[in-house]
C-alpha cells in the first residue's frame, strides 16, 4: 500500500533544514509519496525584521542544529544573511518559488527545497529575493519554474495560497504548534510522526514509514 508523508514546513526554518536528510532518505523508500506543504509560518504577517537580537538568536539556534545534525551553517550565511538589516526574515518568496516548482516539475520539489536551503545556509545567498530564487532554480535545470517565479501570475499566487491553506488546515487538525511537522498516512490511518529521533539519525524516518 502506498503511504503518504505530508511534510509541513517553512523554507526559512532551521529545524526544517535539519530535517532535510531524513526527508531525502524517506523519499527513497518504495511506495512512499512525500507531499511538501509550506505553512507560510514566516511569510506575510509572519515575516519580521532581521535585527541584531533576532540574528543572534537565530545563529545560536543554528549552531545547536549543526551540532546535532551536521547540517552546515557557514560564516557566509552569518555575515550576508543574518547580517543584512535591509531585508525582512520573510519566507514568502521561497514559498512561492517552491509552488512554481510544484506546478511545473512536482517530482523536483524536494530537490528545489534542498537547493534553496543550500543557497541560504551554505552559500549565504538572499533567498528572500525572487531574482536570487529564480537563479537557484535555473541552477538545477528548472527553467520553467524560474521563469514563473520571476514574474508571478495569478495562477501561481492562487496555487500558493491554496497550498498554505491546506498546510494550515492540517496543522489545526492535528494541533501542531510549529514546524517541521510530519503527518503520515496509510490508507485511512493518519498520525503525526515523532521527529525527535531523525535529526541525529536520518534513516529513522524511513524505517518508521517502512514499518507502518
Amino acid at each position: 500500500m502506498t503511504k503518504t508523508l505530508h511534510y509541513l514546513f517553512d523554507p526559512l526554518c532551521g529545524w526544517c533544514y535539519a530535517a532535510t536528510p531524513a526527508l531525502s532518505a524517506a523519499s527513497e523508500v518504495p511506495a512512499v509519496h512525500i507531499e511538501l506543504l509550506p505553512t507560510g509560518l514566516f511569510a506575510g504577517a509572519g515575516a519580521r525584521p532581521m535585527n541584531a537580537e533576532f540574528a543572534a538568536y537565530a545563529w545560536s539556534n543554528d549552531q545547536r542544529i549543526e551540532s546535532l545534525t551536521g547540517q552546515r551553517f557557514t560564516e557566509q550565511y552569518r555575515e550576508r544573511v543574518l547580517g543584512d538589516r535591509r531585508r525582512l526574515f520573510d519566507s514568502g518568496p521561497a514559498t512561492l518559488a517552491l509552488t512554481a516548482v510544484f506546478l511545473t516539475a512536482p517530482a523536483k520539489e524536494l530537490e528545489a527545497l534542498k537547493a534553496i536551503q543550500h543557497a541560504r545556509y551554505v552559500d549565504g545567498q538572499d533567498t528572500t529575493s525572487l531574482e536570487t530564487l529564480a537563479g537557484v532554480l535555473r541552477g538545477i535545470g528548472l527553467e520553467q519554474a524560474a521563469m514563473r517565479v520571476a514574474q508571478p501570475d495569478e495562477e501561481l499566487l492562487a496555487a500558493n495560497r491554496a497550498r498554505m491553506d491546506r498546510a494550515q488546515a492540517l496543522m489545526r487538525e492535528f494541533g501542531a504548534r510549529g514546524v517541521p511537522t510530519l503527518v503520515a498516512q496509510s490508507g485511512a490511518k493518519r498520525w503525526v510522526v515523532n521527529n525527535a529521533d531523525f535529526y541525529a539519525n536520518p534513516c529513522a524516518l524511513a524505517g518508521e514509514l517502512e514499518a507502518a
